[in-house]
């Protein structure tokens, strides 16, 4: 009688655990430009903030080899794990937007941590650049009468 409650928490805490380590992101590395383009077409409906990473900001970088190799193991793991959600039934459709879009700054986040010092301050440069044009338009105040 004890081992069979002793062997149910057991069991929640190793369910737990593998749950844990399948939801976190992937650690990869790296991606060519036209890869970034490819993804950027397969998440049309990823809705910008201006504090996310934006398929434009990794325009124009330089990748190593070896860059690349992990961009393209993260990419096609957030492509497979897209699939699943496309596929799944018992979701409904705000909640696989909702996955997607997490899928997505899942993604740019594990291709960020990728690049080296120097490339992922020319990405925030570029964040920084793009939020001082979204803002932009907010501070011109029309001329009063």
């Amino acid at each position: 009688m004890k081992r069979n409650r002793f062997a149910k928490p057991v069991a929640y805490a190793a369910e737990f655990v593998l749950i844990c380590s399948l939801l976190q992101p992937v650690r990869a590395n790296a991606q060519s430009d036209a890869t970034l383009q490819s993804q950027n077409a397969a998440s049309a409906n990823y809705q910008r903030t201006p504090d996310s990473l934006s398929p434009d900001d990794f325009v124009g970088l330089s990748y190593t080899a070896q860059q690349k190799a992990e961009i393209d193991k993260i990419l096609q793991d957030t492509e497979m794990r897209k699939g699943a959600v496309t596929k799944d039934e018992k979701l409904t459709q705000d909640q696989k937007d909702a996955m997607l879009s997490g899928y997505t700054r899942l993604a740019y986040g594990a291709v960020f941590r990728v690049l080296s010092p120097e490339q992922q301050a020319q990405v925030r440069k570029k964040i920084l650049a793009r939020r001082a044009a979204d803002h932009a338009p907010q501070k011109r105040v029309p001329p009063a009468n």
